[in-house]
């Protein structure tokens, strides 16, 4: 029998979260507050004893000049995908609701894993010359049930798409990232698994004096200023201060200790800095930024390495240094960046990736459009 679907409250939300292990900071209620251009609402899935069993934060986006919405679930919805029925008790009576608000399409992003490669298993990957991309490597576990997911997703006439970016409508959220499993583990137990490199960079920064501290909301335009040097070096198109102000506020506001702020400071300067989220026991690497300025006293190691002891501290399952590239070329400028995180002695983990239905096909055809032209 079908789920009921109907709008709740913040506060049902935030307490369907906060009872489970894991849920993505972007499904918690105030992730609404950080997306202003989107219309948030926070959706509950109800049984037929009037029980909260599934929630989704919902991002609305309008297309231009007409009131029709891109619906978006980021991460999202925390729902019970391994159940049998998934499509008819919990996915058709989702779109049938998201249609009635206006949705002429609807994009969600499964919290379900694939695959996951080792570290070493990523290290002979990059060195191979055959795998060009992660994907062609041998993935050391998979999970079955993930397959299954997507067969059924697709026979319900979802379409997978690849990530893109991040404004308007070209929404995405990375499918490939880098994790490292803390459950179970004693915090030596996670100093010993980072890669001699890691731990030489470690102790050279505490040799040098490299002192890394929590900073608060005035502490933002220090790392913005960081954040903007990073962009520039690496190519990408920086979020403007007011995006961390109010991912600060927005965050804190719900949980006063959802977000935490890192810098790294060697001899009076700010030469590393870093945003951290917190929810139930998975804490994400959520921004960094970096100056090309002192690289040898190593703070980018220092910073990563504290963050990591206080996510240990907080209880964490895992930590995430979220988006890696899959592309294991030599001219892919993003390689540096997965070493980097490959270091830690993780493992790289794809995710089920994001998916479409089009509820209007002629609209969702028109935004395709859109978006190429852009």
């Amino acid at each position: 029998m079908p789920l009921r679907l109907q709008s709740i409250s913040r506060e049902q939300h935030l307490a369907f979260v906060a009872a489970r292990a894991s849920a993505s900071h972007m499904q918690v209620p105030s992730w609404g507050d950080v997306k202003p251009d989107w219309r948030a609402e926070s959706l509950g899935w109800i049984d037929e004893e009037g029980r909260l069993v599934g929630a989704g934060l919902v991002l609305f986006r309008p297309l231009p000049k007409l009131k029709k919405y891109l619906a978006y679930l980021p991460e999202g919805p925390v729902i019970d995908w391994d159940a049998p029925d998934l499509a008819e008790r919990w996915l058709e009576p989702m779109l049938g609701y998201l249609k009635t608000r206006g949705a002429f399409s609807v994009k969600m992003g499964p919290p379900v894993v694939l695959r996951r490669w080792s570290a070493e298993a990523v290290k002979a990957a990059i060195a191979d010359p055959a795998a060009l991309r992660l994907r062609d490597a041998e993935a050391t576990s998979y999970e079955p049930r993930a397959f299954d997911i997507a067969d059924r997703l697709r026979r319900m006439g979802w379409q997978q798409t690849e990530p893109g970016g991040e404004d308007g409508f070209a929404a995405g959220q990375p499918r490939y990232v880098f994790q490292v499993p803390f459950a179970g583990r004693p915090l030596e137990d996670i100093h010993r698994g980072l890669n001699q490199q890691w731990r030489r960079n470690i102790k050279k920064a505490e040799k040098a004096g490299v002192k890394v501290v929590r900073g608060g909301y005035e502490d933002l335009s220090a790392f913005y200023d960081l954040y903007a040097e990073t962009a520039e070096r690496d190519r990408f198109l920086p979020r403007p201060l007011p995006y961390f102000q109010r991912m600060w506020s927005a965050l804190n506001a719900e949980d006063p200790d959802r977000m935490r702020l890192y810098l790294a400071h060697h001899e009076g300067d700010v030469l590393s800095a870093a945003t951290m989220i917190t929810v139930g026991e998975h804490v994400w690497y959520s921004y960094g930024a970096s100056t090309s300025r002192k690289r040898e006293v190593q703070p980018n190691n220092a910073m990563q390495w504290r963050m990591m002891c206080d996510a240990h501290d907080l209880g964490a399952a895992v930590y995430d240094l979220r988006g890696i590239t899959d592309t294991l070329q030599d001219s892919n400028h993003l390689l540096g960046l997965l070493r980097f995180k490959v270091g830690t002695g993780g493992q790289a983990v794809e995710y089920l990736g994001e998916w479409d239905f089009p509820l209007n096909r002629l609209l969702h055809k028109a935004l395709d459009l859109y978006m190429a032209r852009r």
